[in-house]
């Protein structure tokens, strides 16, 4: 007999569970029960129990219809069980329900699956897994209402190992041509980042419903294969499924990802055509689309056009403006969303944060944050503080930042400590870079970029001994520095290029068009930087691989590729450098474009031989 404790009780081969604290005197089991309410009719007609519980609105008229189906003798109808169990775990009872679970003296399937999908919608992961377990010994076969919320759990707790037992019972049953199983598995090996293993059982689907389109172009979007995402869109377009709005929203994710703002109007217009709302989630999608693809004035039509806004979009629109570099425009939507009545949460704090942070906004960027909490009730979290480390330490006031970092008794994270580096690395202040790193190292001594950041700033200050001895000991332990790459979209086609990269068919043409820049550019007082190419090589030399810098490539290419006097937009998985700051400003002055670069941190607009970012980046 289960007794309510109000702690906890063993189930068998289960663990343990927690029972909630009941209003009534005694739990209701499949032996005891509480009294019947006088008005049940004595019935043993089971559809009118099932219709009685779906009737049912809170836990108290479930329990009295299960004391009457108990005094009645209607709990051995399996119907009326399943019904029953399925309710308890709708309300999220699982005491109760597993307590009727454990005495149904026939379960079927349903019975099994209600109690699995119970445990696991609760976020009881453990119990859920061990009824499931229970379910395979017993010789039940799973259906397809079981294994999706198995495999989800397997996904959302990134369990590989365990994800690939559940596909191979998936095989065993002959499951993995049903489109909902198939599509949980996509979505479990992408979330696990086995993004081939994802796209094999997808292209293997006998049949592919908008469900599986949208997971496996989610999928690639999330494995930073964004360009895919939009080709498989294409491709389901062309097959007649028709995209519903979460399926947009996909999409439009990929767009930003990609950061292709060709690809982002094709969107956009297909998205006018077919005459999707701009709700909240498609129209917070599509700002967002627009500010990564370098197109602010898009992001904000898009959420002037928006007729409900909620505090997810307003973060959105003032975060667009962080990313370039508009911090007044930031507050000013900001102070928008207060006098329109929505109150900011922890993102927004975060997004006017960093708009401060990369606008220079000292004064306003320590104003939000201490009010913060007085004025908003907002908490500051480990991002916060990361945003003002970032900001004092932009502005060289590393000893205020180091002092913010250790007056905080929250649990310090690598963001944190990175963006300290990273102002060190600013500043050149080298003594305080090799305490950070010591703790950085700690949090992640397998990052390489810690390594290759440190190594820099000795190089900075010509400490060759110092930088080699951090090339070794990344070598040592099997480190690799991230390559610099840099992506230009032209004529629909995304094109790729590294450092130093001679493999694009336009080679030839691309360095020929460098060196003639760099002609042009030095009458018009253009000097190299060669403090940015941190080798110990002599100056000719560290001015040849100044020139083969990937940006330098893109932004040739697109001068050759694109037609003159339109914009040239690239993409850059690291931070530009200083050279090529300095670099691509006197192209856009001698050549009359506009040229947009998406960095690692932020987007910078050149034009007529200035940058927006105005040299504080």
């Amino acid at each position: 007999m289960l007794k309510l404790k109000n702690q906890t009780f063993l189930v068998p081969n289960h663990g343990i569970l927690r029972l909630p604290l009941f209003s009534t005197a005694a739990a209701v089991t499949n032996t005891t029960a509480v009294p019947a309410q006088p008005h049940f009719p004595r019935t043993l007609d089971p559809k009118f129990y099932v219709n009685v519980l779906l009737c049912s609105r809170n836990i108290f008229h479930i329990r009295q219809v299960h004391a009457q189906v108990t005094a009645n003798g209607m709990l051995q109808n399996l119907t009326v069980a399943n019904k029953l169990l399925y309710m308890y775990t709708q309300q999220r009872v699982l005491g109760e329900a597993y307590a009727l679970f454990s005495g149904m003296e026939e379960k079927d399937a349903v019975s099994w699956s209600v109690m699995v999908g119970g445990f696991v919608k609760a976020g009881d992961y453990t119990n859920g897994f061990a009824t499931f377990r229970e379910l395979i010994r017993g010789g039940v076969s799973p259906d397809n209402y079981t294994l999706p919320f198995v495999i989800r759990v397997c996904r959302d707790l990134m369990d590989l190992q365990m994800g690939k037992l559940v596909h191979g019972i998936v095989l065993k049953h002959g499951l993995v041509s049903d489109n909902f199983v198939c599509a949980a598995l996509v979505d479990m090996y992408a979330k696990c980042r086995v993004i081939d293993d994802a796209r094999q059982l997808f292209d293997n689907m006998q049949s592919r419903d908008l469900v599986s389109w949208t997971v496996m172009i989610g999928a690639c979007a999330e494995c930073r294969n964004a360009d895919e995402a939009l080709v498989l869109f294409d491709r389901m377009v062309d097959e007649g499924v028709l995209p519903d709005k979460v399926a947009m929203a996909t999409v439009v994710n990929a767009c930003a990802k990609l950061g292709a703002m060709h690809k982002a109007r094709l969107v956009d217009d297909y998205i006018c055509r077919n005459k999707f709302s701009l709700d909240v989630i498609l129209g917070t999608a599509m700002i967002d689309m627009y500010a990564k693809c370098g197109c602010v004035d898009s992001a904000r039509e898009i959420f002037d056009r928006m007729h409900v806004k909620n505090v997810i979009t307003w973060s959105a629109m003032i975060a667009a403006y962080g990313y370039h570099g508009h911090g007044r425009k930031a507050i000013d939507i900001f102070e928008m969303m207060l006098s329109s009545g929505v109150s900011p949460n922890a993102i927004t704090f975060i997004s006017l944060l960093y708009a401060c942070s990369h606008s220079g906004l000292i004064e306003e960027g320590l104003r939000f944050f201490s009010s913060m909490w007085d004025e908003y009730a907002v908490r500051a979290d480990v991002k916060h503080y990361t945003c003002m480390v970032d900001l004092l330490g932009r502005a060289g006031k590393l000893d205020e930042a180091l002092k913010l970092v250790e007056s905080t008794a929250l649990e310090k994270d690598e963001g944190l400590w990175g963006a300290f580096l990273g102002a060190c690395r600013i500043h050149g202040n080298v003594d305080l870079a090799k305490k950070v790193v010591n703790s950085l190292l700690e949090l992640q001594p397998e990052n390489a970029g810690h390594y290759v950041l440190l190594s820099n700033i000795y190089a900075r200050e010509g400490r060759w001994k110092d930088m080699s001895k951090m090339r070794d000991l990344m070598t040592q332990r099997k480190l690799k520095k991230i390559p610099g790459l840099t992506w230009i979209e032209v004529d629909n086609k995304i094109h790729q290029f590294s450092v130093g990269d001679r493999s694009h068919p336009w080679s030839e043409k691309i360095y020929a068009m460098i060196k003639s820049l760099n002609e042009k550019l030095e009458l018009a007082g253009y000097v190299p930087d060669t403090n940015f190419v941190l080798h110990d090589v002599d100056e000719e030399v560290k001015l040849g691989m100044l020139s083969s810098h990937s940006e330098k490539l893109a932004i040739a290419f697109g001068l050759l590729a694109t037609a003159d006097g339109t914009p040239i937009r690239i993409t850059k998985n690291l931070r530009v450098c200083g050279d090529c700051h300095s670099f691509i400003k006197f192209v856009s002055a001698i050549t009359q474009r506009v040229i947009i670069v998406r960095d690692a941190n932020r987007f910078h607009h050149f034009k007529e031989g200035a940058c927006s970012c105005g040299d504080y980046w």
